[in-house]
C-alpha cells in the first residue's frame, strides 16, 4: 500500500470516523454511523484508494 494521507488529513479521517460510528451506536443517525468506518481505516492505514485511483497525494513523503 503506498502512503498517500498526510498528518492532517489523517487526523481529520480518524476523528470523522469515530465520531460517525459514535452517533451510529448510540442511535443518532442509525446503520449509517457505520460508515465511519472508512474514513477511519483510511486514516489508520494512511492510503485512500480513491486518492491512488486520482493521483492525489496530502502526504509529503509520497
Amino acid at each position: 500500500m503506498t502512503v498517500n494521507v498526510g498528518t492532517i488529513d489523517r487526523s481529520l479521517r480518524i476523528g470523522g470516523g469515530l465520531i460517525l460510528i459514535a452517533l451510529g451506536l448510540s442511535g443518532v443517525i442509525g446503520l449509517w454511523g457505520w460508515i465511519g468506518l472508512v474514513p477511519l481505516a483510511t486514516g489508520i492505514f494512511r492510503s485512500c484508494p480513491a486518492y491512488s485511483l486520482l493521483g492525489i497525494s496530502t502526504c509529503k513523503r509520497a
